[in-house]
């Protein structure tokens, strides 16, 4: 970060160029990413005293940091424009007149001298020429801008109900900017944290009376300030412990709320009328974002899932199965984990997470490290009995629900012209694959393998399209899969790779359920869904359940032969899946999977769950960033949007009876 002076500060900001700086000594910090219609204060955010201060002051560092407003900055952090106080409110209160400012007669052993005075006089007056520099700036280049004051309270000590956000309005001129406190408002009421009951209310507890709104308007006629104070719910307010759970929710919450009101404030008062709360967010992947990314992705990259979880010896016991007429479970082998798992761990857990400055995309990252420990955890565990449980805790289990949608699609009659035969063998579907593959303009090798259970698999780490050289395919299939395989996988898995943040080739939390739910979505998409693809599906719940209750691979095999009508090969596939490793479950997410995208398409566009291994979970920040061109904008390969026909009606009828 640079250290620069007052001088230096405002000529960068005349010049408009964008920078990170301690200004006077670090007496507040300015940070500019890009120049946006708003800024957002944190003044009483720093705890700070200088060295000749310190032995005159009478008050310990709980009774100073209770008056004061820690971690607002934390809250601001993810916004383009900040600018905080470094400095105790007890030195000088930046939301005091600046003759006011070091009126804190009780904090002094002996009353301050005047070259003290005048230090910390000329501080307060250092941050406020920078404001206004900056003010300026922006009511030049945007005609109005918009300040959002932001503080905490103590509560514990008032008796009366307080809410969680106080905007104190006494100084705005509520005829010209009204509507935009009421949004504000609304906008507040709609963040949630965990175990608090959320409300935001105007001059509750604080009017907005301080210095800070007085001196933008005395001013600027342009300029709002909206003075917001945050209730302590975030720490206790006695001992400053901090709730780190609530914090992060709340930073993600007030980035919301605070963007989405610049927005309408801008759409109101500013040129463009059709402004969104991206557009107001910085566009530029700062640094340690990039860095962060990079260090992780170097860490993760070889921990692929199902390169260790297929086992290497299948087509052999395969045979020795058969032979023995599924008396002997097949006794599989692995790929052995060349990882050190609790090294990987403990560098997981080291990077440096906390210096994301935007909240939301922190979150993402935090997800994506929670969730690489957890498959750490399933890949050290592959041919042990303690796997199936970790599969449990990464994939989950089929619930009741999810078994009644597969039995209710098992219990489906037949649709006339879907029992088609396959007549396609691998040499053909490796032909057929390539020149789709060609046509849509995809990269990629197409080639037959002995090592995969499915009949086809991307394998995103060399770019390839894998089939099963013993597969057979109908001509739905052939289409179907490659509308599967190629138009969702292997896009993802190149568009992954355009991406600069690597971490969408490691993929987000519940990829699998999100990307093999859109993969079985294009095929539906493409018309060649069948109710035997279907069933499939439900048959692999089904599977997984079994396994689940049964846990033993020669009665999960004979239960989907005498039950359930498989073939044995059939039956030896569905069990292979569901028992290789030790017991894993991740069958059962591609039914599910499709149900969910199937109602998300209802309401949302799904065409940025393209721009990598994105997942439902983080779709929203994945959106986002889209939009702020901190991720390429992918484009589909066909139109992700199902359009019923009247060949597809029972299909149509049977999925909308899906729960």
């Amino acid at each position: 970060m640079l250290k620069l002076s007052e001088k230096e500060c405002i000529a960068l900001i005349n010049k408009g160029e964008c920078f990170h700086a301690e200004v006077e000594a670090g007496a507040f910090t300015v940070k500019i990413d890009e120049y946006s219609p708003f800024v957002c204060t944190a003044i009483h955010n720093g705890h700070r005293l200088r060295e000749d201060l310190q032995n005159n002051c009478r008050l310990t560092d709980e009774e100073r940091r209770f008056a004061e407003a820690p971690y607002t900055a934390d809250m601001l952090s993810s916004f383009p424009i900040v600018l905080t106080g470094n400095d105790s409110r007890f030195e000088y209160d930046l939301n005091r007149p600046k003759a006011h400012s070091t009126h804190y007669k009780t904090a002094w052993k002996k009353p301050l001298t005047t070259k003290q005075r005048n230090e910390s006089h000329a501080k307060h007056q250092s941050f406020y020429n920078v404001l206004s520099a900056l003010v300026a700036r922006l009511e030049k280049q945007f005609k109005n801008s918009i300040v959002f004051d932001v503080h905490s309270f103590n509560y514990q000590q008032i008796e009366a109900d307080t809410p969680t956000f106080n905007i104190g309005t006494s100084q705005i001129d509520i005829e010209r900017w009204g509507t935009t406190c009421q949004n504000f408002e609304k906008q507040l009421n709609k963040i949630e944290l965990p175990n608090i009951a959320v409300r935001a209310a105007r001059d509750e507890v604080f009017q907005g009376r301080g210095y800070l709104i007085a001196h933008v308007n005395a001013h600027f006629d342009h300029t709002l300030v909206l003075p917001l104070e945050v209730k302590k719910v975030f720490m206790d307010e006695t001992t400053g412990e901090l709730y780190p759970l609530v914090l992060e929710e709340l930073k993600g919450g007030v980035k919301q709320a605070i963007s989405e009101s610049a927005a309408y404030f801008m759409r109101r008062f500013g040129k463009r009328k059709s402004l969104r709360n991206v557009d107001l967010l910085s566009s530029t992947l700062p640094p340690e974002i990039l860095s962060l990314d990079k260090s992780l992705y170097k860490l993760a990259s070889n921990v692929a899932t199902l390169k260790y979880i297929n086992p290497v010896n299948i087509a052999s016991e395969r045979k020795k199965f058969l032979a023995r007429k599924g008396a002997v479970a097949p006794e599989f082998s692995y790929k052995q984990l060349n990882i050190n798992p609790y090294q990987f761990r403990e560098q997981l857990y080291k990077l440096p997470v906390s210096n994301i400055m935007d909240a939301d995309i922190q979150q993402l990252y935090r997800h994506v490290i929670d969730n690489l420990a957890t498959r750490i955890d399933l890949l050290c565990s592959i041919g042990t009995d303690e796997f199936v449980y970790n599969s449990l805790k990464y994939y989950g289990q089929p619930d009741k629900e999810d078994i009644a949608n597969a039995e209710f699609l098992l219990r489906a009659p037949a649709i006339e012209g879907d029992d088609e035969e396959p007549i396609y063998d691998a040499a053909y579907a490796v032909k057929s694959f390539q020149k789709y593959a060609d046509d849509w303009g995809l990269k990629c090798k197409v080639e037959k393998s002995s090592r995969i259970v499915a009949k086809a698999m991307v394998n995103s780490a060399r770019g390839s399209l894998m089939i099963n050289k013993d597969a057979m395919f109908t001509s739905k299939e052939l289409v179907a899969f490659a509308y599967h395989e190629l138009g969702v996988h292997m896009l993802t898995t190149v568009n992954a790779r355009r991406q600069q943040l690597r971490v969408m080739s490691l993929g987000l939390v519940g990829n699998t359920h999100t990307q093999e739910g859109v993969a079985i979505y294009s095929e539906y998409c493409s018309g060649n869904l069948t109710l035997n693809r279907l069933k499939i599906l439900a048959m692999r719940v089904i599977a997984v359940n079994l396994m689940l209750e049964q846990r033993d691979f020669s009665m999960t095999f004979e239960t989907l032969k005498r039950e359930y009508d498989q073939t044995t090969e059939q039956a030896f596939i569905l069990t292979t899946r569901v028992y290789r490793g030790g017991g894993f479950t991740k069958d059962f997410l591609y039914l599910k999977g499709f149900r969910d995208i199937v109602n998300l398409s209802k309401t949302t566009p799904l065409d940025n769950l393209l721009a990598g291994k994105a997942g439902i979970l983080d779709m929203p920040i994945v959106s986002e960033m889209v939009e702020r061109n901190m991720l390429e904008r992918p484009v589909p390969l066909f139109e992700l949007q199902h359009k019923s026909t009247p060949e597809t009606a029972v299909i149509d009828y049977l999925i909308s009876a899906i729960r």
